[in-house]
């Protein structure tokens, strides 16, 4: 099997360990670290890293690679290597934000620095330190804004060994998605490293059904490349979608969805209405496209412009 030290500390065949990765002092003078959980197989196969909280307000994402550790889905693992991060982002966790305290986003500081801002040391930190581990990713993230996600995958197009993870987890809609740069998956596609960036619910809200279609996504992977035992539980085929496309509000004011993520929809219905406070004027919201809802905006007050339903369509057959 391969070496793995991390921060000086080796983990060996067969071992579990939790290792601190300091990565910046708070003004107080408070540390903050990263605790990474390393669980390691006597036999040697594939290293799998779980984590959630690049953006610190995705609550959703740190509870399902919190409760894979705390349900104990890599005590016996029979092949491999899991490296598991519930929060990233711990400056954006304490601030109920998205971005770290500088203002920067953590998903497009990588690869990071680690003389460089807050965002781009909590990014070199996961470059250097832990990706020259990995063999692919799963990065649990959640709608922003108001934004619900209906569980979904994204992965590079044109990367057949991430198609083949994604089509292997059964979230129900996969989303072939171009990489952007100074990203964890554009970065860690770089290095070989197929990364699925799993969206599923709403910031700063728990939402049980992404919570446990993650969890049981981890599940799948981990028995389809053998890492554990038993067979993955039937599911239906997912929808894969090479496209995507958002219905943008034509009016200001408050926002009532009729139709909510899922949801099949065709070209010209009615998915909400606009109205402003006075009673003047209601517009209705209509969908621009046929496909489906694989978010939705849930905010009540909205502004001329504002993304209120994302829509998936061109769709294939995996």
């Amino acid at each position: 099997m391969k070496e793995i030290k991390i921060n000086g500390i080796e983990i060996g065949a067969g071992e579990e360990k939790t290792i601190k990765l300091n990565v910046a002092r708070l003004p107080s003078g408070t540390v903050i670290s990263l605790r990474v959980h390393v669980f390691r197989s006597k036999k040697p196969g594939p290293t799998m890293l779980v984590m959630g909280g690049v953006h610190g307000d995705e609550i959703n994402g740190v509870e399902i690679v919190r409760e894979s550790v705390a349900r104990k889905f890599y005590k016996n693992l029979e092949a491999g290597t899991v490296i598991a991060i519930p929060l990233l982002n711990i400056y954006g966790f304490i601030n109920f934000s998205r971005d770290a305290p500088d203002g920067k986003d953590v998903n497009r500081s990588f690869p990071g620095s680690m003389s460089g801002s807050l965002a781009s040391r909590v990014a070199g930190t996961l470059t250097k330190k832990i990706l020259p581990f990995v063999d692919f990713a799963v990065d649990f993230h959640t709608g922003g804004n108001s934004r619900y996600n209906y569980p979904q995958i994204r992965y590079t197009i044109g990367d057949d060994r991430a198609e083949e993870l994604a089509l292997a987890f059964g979230a129900p809609y996969l989303i072939r998605k171009a990489n952007i740069a100074k990203t964890l998956r554009k970065v860690a596609h770089g290095m070989n490293i197929p990364v699925l960036v799993f969206e599923g619910g709403e910031s700063l809200r728990l939402d049980g059904f992404s919570i446990e279609r993650g969890l049981k996504g981890i599940v799948r992977l981990m028995q389809m490349e053998k890492m554990i035992s038993g067979e993955p539980e039937a599911m239906a085929k997912p929808f894969v979608f090479n496209k995507t496309t958002w219905v943008r509000a034509s009016r200001s004011g408050l926002f009532r969805w009729s139709q909510q993520s899922g949801a099949k929809v065709s070209v010209g219905e009615p998915l909400g209405r606009i109205q402003d406070p006075y009673g003047e004027f209601s517009v209705k919201v209509l969908s621009n496209k046929e496909g489906y809802l694989i978010g939705h905006n849930n905010a009540p007050v909205v502004s001329q412009g504002d993304a209120l339903f994302h829509i998936g369509y061109d769709r294939m057959i995996p």
